[in-house]
């Protein structure tokens, strides 16, 4: 899904597993507030579990995962401020490549592969997979930066993002009306507006921001969501 896969071969075991299980968390594999087994993981991924802690080290860095004293590991539940960072950044980034892109830039192809796959995938109902498909469409927008350091930071964010996400426990709910939006968002990019399709792109993160953080808030006051998360 990112260019950053081509950094992989020079990165230690922990840094690969790490990858690969940031890459699980992307696709939506893992549910925040999951609690990691240790023993079960280290079997499926087939290293050491002192390598295991190495990764969960270096997860829990990234603020992707949390240690719990006498209780385990846990993927991590994102705070209100995390999502409202995590969106500031998008907007940050997502919206300048897409401003600035060069017309003919390869990385538009992913974003035309990435919606097709989305409605693939709606036509099945299968709407984890419509998430995944989303999260490749917006890893091409930030691929028009041709930018190695972006395209990591970005992978990171994304996972991130899906875990918040998976707050909203509705898939279709939540990803339903992006399938033709991000059409909307590469047609005018295929017709080389853009500005509009960069102001269009602003527009539809302060929506997604907004229905996130109103989902997490009330399921804050269902009491739902951890307070140590």
């Amino acid at each position: 899904m990112t260019d950053a896969h081509s950094t992989l071969p020079s990165l230690t075991l922990s840094e690969r597993v790490a990858e690969q299980l940031r890459q699980k968390i992307t696709a939506g594999e893992y549910q925040p507030g999951q609690r990691l087994s240790e023993q079960a993981l280290s079997d499926q991924l087939g290293i050491s579990r002192n390598t295991l802690r190495e990764v969960f080290r270096v997860l829990t860095k990234d603020g992707l995962l949390r240690h719990e004293p006498n209780r385990g590991v846990f993927v991590s539940v994102p705070s209100i401020a995390a999502i409202i960072d995590i969106y500031r950044v998008r907007r940050l980034i997502e919206c300048q490549a897409l401003a600035q892109a060069y017309p003919r830039h390869p990385a538009k192809k992913h974003m035309r592969e990435a919606v097709q796959q989305a409605v693939k995938a709606r036509e099945a109902g299968d709407w984890l997979g419509v998430g995944t498909a989303n999260m490749a469409f917006h890893m091409g927008i930030v691929e028009l930066a041709d930018s190695e350091r972006l395209n990591l930071l970005f992978a990171q964010v994304l996972a991130e993002l899906r875990l918040a996400f998976g707050l909203l426990r509705d898939p279709e709910f939540l990803h339903a009306p992006y399938v033709d939006m991000n059409r909307s968002i590469l047609e005018l990019a295929e017709a080389g507006e853009f500005a509009k399709a960069s102001s269009a792109l602003n527009d539809y993160l302060v929506h997604s921001e907004r229905i996130v953080l109103a989902v997490y808030a009330r399921q804050l006051g269902d009491g739902r969501v951890g307070a140590g998360a």
